[in-house]
């Protein structure tokens, strides 16, 4: 997976060198060049605000990283919204090349977590401490894209640009992500006082829910027959029941399938009494829960009862996703020829008799 683009390039040309001596290595961890140790929170003595610029450096670092895995190594597609603003600050999230034109393969959606990890990552910290098999979503869109999927990586947590970041990680900016411009300014000013927040809010992004509805309705609605399928995580699954009650009829037609993992959804709050969103729910979603239980064995809660429930194998939340992973896609599978037999099953079949029928007329 790393192979073919170094972190620590990524490192060298910003001002941190010493600081974050880090790469990945053969396993997709994160070790230092020297020790082969994981990170070290702790870098500086007594000095807690110091370590934790430096972990937000390292955590903007990554994201600008995989997003060049996402495009190098996955081959996907970056997408600006909205695509006519080009003069003012806007998100964007990536895509296969036939994502929205190819009709013979099934879509799949990727819906992160909220928190300040960007497209590619389900955790930030899953990344930095168990590595990228782990906290990236990399493994799972190579999945998708060998099983035949095209792929969608939403960007939720991409809502507004910090000026003062913008300023202190000059070419770190979202917009550049080129290694040979990665400049950090000098780390004296990077790690002073924090001050008050500038920050302009990313038009049809200012939420994950209205970054999500915007990519629904000018890419996704828009792909004809194509059979849609949802990984959702955390708020993630919070963020998908919000599109479900505001696209009803579309999301009910066109999705076959929803994978929650350890989602933070509220059926009750979000879809109310409907009965045909909770009919819906029942026969198209199925969540994977953080429990001791091994994967997939059933898992029911006291709150949540509305669709089935399985243990996604393991109790951290941040390694939910990767640990449930195959079972997702056999679930997917599944779904999917179901759909399909029910699809063929309302096909007219065509008789001999019904031939001289229709001739006749």
């Amino acid at each position: 997976m790393t192979q073919e683009l170094s972190f620590q390039k990524f490192i060298e040309q910003s001002d941190l060198l010493e600081e974050l001596k880090y790469d990945f290595n053969e396993k997709a961890e994160l070790r230092h060049i020297e020790t082969q140790r994981p990170f070290v929170f702790n870098y500086y003595k007594n000095f807690p605000e110091r370590n934790s610029k430096r972990y937000q450096a390292l955590g903007h670092l990554l994201e600008q990283y995989i997003y060049e895995l996402l495009e190098k190594v996955c081959k996907l597609q970056k997408a600006y919204i909205p695509p006519e603003a080009d003069k003012e600050p806007r998100s964007f999230f990536f895509m296969s090349e036939g994502a929205l034109t190819n009709h013979h393969s099934a879509l799949l959606v990727l819906l992160q977590d909220h928190g300040v990890f960007r497209a590619g990552q389900w955790s930030q910290q899953a990344v930095i401490h168990h590595g990228l098999q782990h906290g990236s979503q990399i493994p799972c869109i190579q999945m998708a894209l060998q099983a035949n999927y095209d792929v969608i990586v939403l960007n939720p947590n991409d809502n507004f640009v910090d000026l003062k970041m913008e300023k202190e990680w000059k070419g770190l900016s979202m917009q550049n992500t080129e290694p040979s411009s990665l400049k950090m300014v000098q780390t004296e000013s990077f790690f002073s006082l924090q001050k008050p927040l500038q920050c302009i809010p990313k038009r049809c992004s200012n939420t994950p829910e209205e970054h999500m509805a915007y990519v629904w309705d000018y890419f996704i609605s828009k792909t004809e027959g194509k059979d849609v399928a949802f990984i959702v995580h955390g708020y993630g699954g919070l963020v998908f029941m919000d599109l479900l009650v505001h696209r009803k009829s579309e999301v009910m037609s066109k999705v076959y399938a929803v994978a929650l993992i350890d989602s933070q959804h509220h059926v009750g709050h979000q879809l109310g009494s409907d009965v045909q969103l909770l009919a819906w729910i029942k026969h198209h979603c199925r969540e994977w829960v953080t429990s001791p239980k091994p994967l997939n064995k059933p898992a029911v809660t006291v709150l949540k009862k509305e669709f089935p429930m399985v243990s996604a194998g393991t109790e951290k939340h941040d390694l939910a996703p990767s640990s449930s992973l195959q079972s997702i896609f056999k679930y997917f599978k599944k779904a999917l020829k179901a759909k399909t037999n029910i699809n063929s099953s309302h096909v007219p079949i065509v008789t001999r008799s019904a031939t001289k029928i229709q001739q006749s007329a």
